[in-house]
């Protein structure tokens, strides 16, 4: 199923129609109005998009533009050139072996991650950072709020193919978001950017994560195992809460692995190191303490504590000032 964020279906209909935003998201408060809830907001704007005739997706021969990839699509076509590549991870357990590994592309439109699977990972081991890379016959995913490229045995990988130039490739973008305030946080699964002054953080949590999917592995006597692959020698993840004030309430954020990296300023290496000496986060936490931090993330709905929460994809410690400026004079 095609997945099109919420900001990108209000600007093909801007583009399409001529309807200014307001116009727009005024369509849409009525369409949910009219369905009684039954429909998301996203699926009411898709359904307005509909009514007024609006393309959303367009097939299309060739590669694509990075910003024109979208969560759903297989088959797809793109190239860029490599801005960053990480390790190979391996393992071996009694469901079998396996690898991973990913690298990030980017073109003058923006940069995505390209992760690839077992045998694909040998395609990895070549390249370079600034190398050019086409893609054919990967499949588009959402993971964590951001689009991704996966490969599996159908899918090709050509380094610095012939005849292909990429420029400057633009700077990575963070994922689109409205800023809002924390009082009017109320739709869950809505995409958002929060401000706000940090008052209360708490010491990471750590846990046992299988090496292959990422999933939890749970102690089962001597050994850890994960529902999908069995016995596995574990890695670990972690996650971090903390608390913003932005004036017009109260947020609790959740922060997983990379996102609690940026909030602490720390590498995954050190955050395993620290695990050792828990006593060290009170220096971080004291530190963080009444800091401006800016969180993109999904809107949570916590059943058990009957609260709105942020699950954050971005954390931004100390926000630009001249960037919240310049937001505020447009």
């Amino acid at each position: 199923m095609l997945k099109i964020p919420y900001e990108q279906v209000l600007e093909r209909i801007k583009e399409q129609t001529g309807l200014d935003q307001e116009a727009i998201e005024a369509k849409i408060e009525q369409k949910l109005k009219d369905l009684n809830g039954l429909v998301s907001k996203e699926g009411a704007a898709h359904i307005v998009a509909n009514e007024q005739g609006v393309t959303l997706f367009e097939q299309k021969e060739g590669p694509r533009k990075i910003n024109e990839v979208i969560p759903g699509i297989g088959g797809v076509e793109v190239v860029g050139k490599i801005t960053q590549i990480y390790d190979i991870r391996e393992w071996n357990n009694e469901r079998g072996s396996g690898k991973v590994g990913s690298f990030f592309i980017g073109d003058e439109t923006g940069s995505i991650r390209i992760t690839c699977w077992h045998d694909q990972t040998e395609l990895m081991r070549n390249l370079q950072q600034g190398d050019t890379v086409r893609i054919i016959n990967g499949y588009v995913k959402e993971n964590q709020g951001r689009t991704e490229i996966h490969l599996n045995d159908n899918s090709k990988l050509e380094r610095n193919p012939e005849g292909v130039e990429i420029g400057e490739v633009a700077a990575p973008q963070r994922q689109q978001a409205p800023r809002k305030e924390i009082k009017d946080l109320q739709e869950p699964g809505e995409i958002v950017e929060v401000l706000g002054t940090l008052v209360q953080s708490f010491d990471p949590r750590y846990f046992e994560i299988c090496p292959e999917c990422s999933k939890r592995a749970r102690a089962q006597g001597d050994q850890f195992v994960c529902e999908s692959h069995g016995a596995v020698q574990p890695q670990y993840g972690y996650v971090t809460n903390f608390i913003l004030d932005d004036g017009t309430g109260t947020l609790r954020v959740v922060a997983f692995k990379e996102q609690t990296q940026q909030l602490m300023n720390k590498t995954h290496e050190q955050m395993l190191e620290m695990r050792q000496f828990p006593e060290t986060f009170e220096a971080i936490k004291y530190d963080l303490l009444g800091q401006m931090v800016k969180v993109r993330g999904k809107v949570n709905r916590n059943e058990m504590f009957d609260r709105i929460e942020l699950m954050s994809y971005d954390v931004e410690v100390g926000p630009s000032a001249q960037e919240e400026l310049e937001r505020l004079s447009q």
